[in-house]
């Protein structure tokens, strides 16, 4: 049984407004056996796609290597635009070193409402994924429950975008309660394409542009939250 620890602490200013949550990155950041073009920071998996897509959408003409430029050019545009990365699990233990999460077991989450309580100016989590099993709304959702807090719908079409109230935390510090918003966006995995080829709005989209594909549809939602 190996324990895959979450390899980095959450990346978080103090004017971050938006975080994304995601779970874990693949066991080989935190055993140190990266891929030539993998980045050593969040979401710096070159098959993950994320940072393939906030490329595309501003153009950043990023480096997809093992170089400390290349994690510094993330930081700046994370920075930047204000957003934070906080993926909510901490550690969990695999039979197989892989990095599905549907093969996570005795799964330990971050405390997320904590983090949130500190930061003040975040308002929307982004998730990378929906709420099917063990990913990150999944997680969230239960985590909610420790807080006896829980979701609710805002608008059904994807991607899904919820809300929860976080109550006043401190009536000597006059932090007072506030709304955040959560978007479940469409996960970067191929497994998710499948999905995406169902989705009413993409087979439109594809039938105008036969070479509109599953890519340029998570750009397209995306490009509303980076």
């Amino acid at each position: 049984m190996f324990k895959h620890q979450h390899p980095y602490k959450p990346f978080i200013k103090n004017d971050t407004t938006k975080l994304i949550v995601g779970t874990l990155p693949p066991p080989r950041f935190s055993t140190g056996e990266l891929l030539e073009k993998d980045v050593d920071f969040c979401y710096g998996s070159y098959y993950n796609s994320l940072w393939l897509y906030i490329d595309k959408i501003h153009d950043l003409k990023l480096r997809f290597d093992n170089s400390q430029e290349a994690i510094n050019q993330r930081k700046e545009f994370l920075i930047y635009h204000k957003i934070g990365v906080c993926d909510i699990v901490d550690s969990c233990e695999r039979e197989k070193m892989d990095a599905s999460d549907l093969g996570m077991q005795n799964i330990k989450l971050r405390d997320l409402i904590g983090y949130l309580k500190q930061c003040p100016k975040i308002d929307t989590l982004l998730f990378t994924g929906g709420n099917s099993k063990n990913g990150p709304e999944y997680f969230f959702r239960k985590h909610l429950k420790d807080y006896d807090l829980k979701l609710e719908l805002v608008s059904n079409e994807i991607p899904r975008i919820h809300q929860f109230v976080l109550p006043k935390q401190d009536k000597s510090k006059e932090i007072p309660s506030r709304i955040i918003k959560t978007v479940s966006l469409t996960s970067g995995s191929g497994a998710a394409n499948i999905s995406i080829s169902k989705i009413p709005l993409y087979k439109h989209l594809k039938s105008k542009n036969p070479n509109f594909n599953t890519f340029d549809f998570r750009v397209m939602q995306y490009s509303e939250f980076f």
